[in-house]
């Protein structure tokens, strides 16, 4: 029998609904509640994603942490049954402390006190701009509302620690950069039968970008989701300066040059608009990546998802050798989170290149899901290009 009593929460006056504040108004066992933080230095060394989320209708929440350090990506990941304290962002070993709300955020990990080589972090994160919207995101499969999420992206600077394998790394906020995205909403997790829809309604392709960029005036936030013939279904290109009414830069065209043999990309253009119709170009060279599904559970992982039941006070540590990328033949069919370093009129920023390709995607000359890049570059403009399971975007 559950304890139907009212929660902190009912003491404050932000109900959305005549509804206890530990209930949702939709029963959909796929609702969520969860964020995304991408800690990076800006030679490309090491790249921290760290996020937590809640799954109030199957009672779990759940925690990550990745660090990728040289040729090894170091995670821990942990579970457990939600408690009716919503605003105890805590799991096993990873604590995530709303200092101040869109302004400052604690994020730290307790090291395994029997394995003094653990990962351990505890870092300051603090907004150099205001938080703004994403475009209000819905995929439908057939008629079955697959995700409708609500989220809200932003950049700041990072101070504080990392340390792992016995070595210590500081975090500068004049070196390193971060990035955060907030959502809440409704999305597939584990434990649900795909039914008709997964047999008969599976995607040609996904084409995906999201792009979070910290210049030290500015934040450039860049998003586009096309489908197999390249129809947009998502589009954002915003500036955001301190004082100054946010900029629309028009539709955003990306030139990706992908690895050979490969759907990883080393560099790319980003073609902007700005308010006086003119052509803005945004250069993009890659650092570092992370791939959200190893380690960070975002589909297609293998060994643990979000939002799937673990038991109570689970908790996992392992490592992940990155340097042979056919030891994780399934990273290629998830989204990959990339450090990068940005140019925009002479200014130099950094941020995240997240990019996804799966199957066909016609401007780029992919034509199905084991269609890869050829000798030469191929790019979202170019249809001389060459060219398992849909993904879903981070948080």
């Amino acid at each position: 029998m559950s304890d139907d009593r009212p929660i902190a929460l009912d003491e404050y006056p932000v109900h959305q609904a005549p509804l206890s504040m530990k209930h949702l108004v939709t029963g959909d066992r796929n609702a969520y509640d969860r964020c995304i933080f991408q800690v990076f230095d800006h030679t490309g060394r090491a790249l921290l994603i760290v996020g937590l989320g809640v799954y109030p209708n199957t009672g779990v929440i759940d925690a990550y942490a990745t660090l990728h350090l040289g040729e090894t990506l170091y995670a821990v990941r942990a579970s457990d049954a939600l408690t009716d304290d919503r605003m105890n962002l805590t799991v096993g070993p990873l604590r995530i402390t709303v200092d101040e709300p869109l302004r400052r955020l604690t994020l730290h990990c307790d090291a395994d006190p029997d394995d003094p080589g653990s990962l351990w972090y505890d870092i300051t994160w603090s907004a150099d701009f205001p938080a703004v919207w994403e475009p209000h995101h819905i995929q439908r499969r057939g008629d079955r509302l697959m995700l409708e999420g609500r989220r809200f992206v932003q950049a700041g600077s990072c101070t504080g620690s990392i340390r792992v394998a016995g070595e210590e790394i500081p975090v500068s906020a004049g070196e390193w950069t971060g990035t955060r995205d907030r959502s809440w909403g409704v999305r597939p997790i584990p434990g649900e039968e795909g039914g008709r829809a997964a047999d008969e309604l599976r995607p040609e392709g996904f084409h995906w970008l999201w792009i979070p960029v910290r210049f030290d005036d500015r934040f450039l936030m860049v998003i586009a989701q096309e489908d197999a013939v390249g129809y947009r279904t998502l589009n954002e290109a915003l500036l955001v300066r301190n004082g100054r009414r946010d900029l629309q830069l028009g539709w955003p065209r990306a030139d990706i040059t992908y690895r050979p043999g490969t759907r990883h990309p080393d560099r790319a253009v980003l073609h902007l608009t700005d308010a006086a119709r003119g052509p803005l170009e945004v250069g993009v060279e890659i650092l570092a990546s992370s791939p959200l599904a190893i380690g960070a559970g975002y589909p297609p992982a293998t060994d643990w998802q979000h939002g799937s039941w673990q038991g109570r006070g689970w908790t996992d540590r392992r490592s992940y050798d990155l340097a042979d990328p056919a030891a994780h033949p399934m990273a290629a069919f998830g989204v990959i989170d990339h450090s990068a370093r940005f140019t925009l009129d002479g200014r130099v920023g950094h941020g995240i290149f997240e990019h996804g390709s799966f199957g066909r995607h016609d401007p780029s000359g992919f034509t199905g899901y084991d269609s890869v890049a050829g000798v030469t570059s191929t790019s979202e403009e170019d249809r001389h290009g060459r060219g398992t399971t849909p993904p879903h975007h981070h948080s």
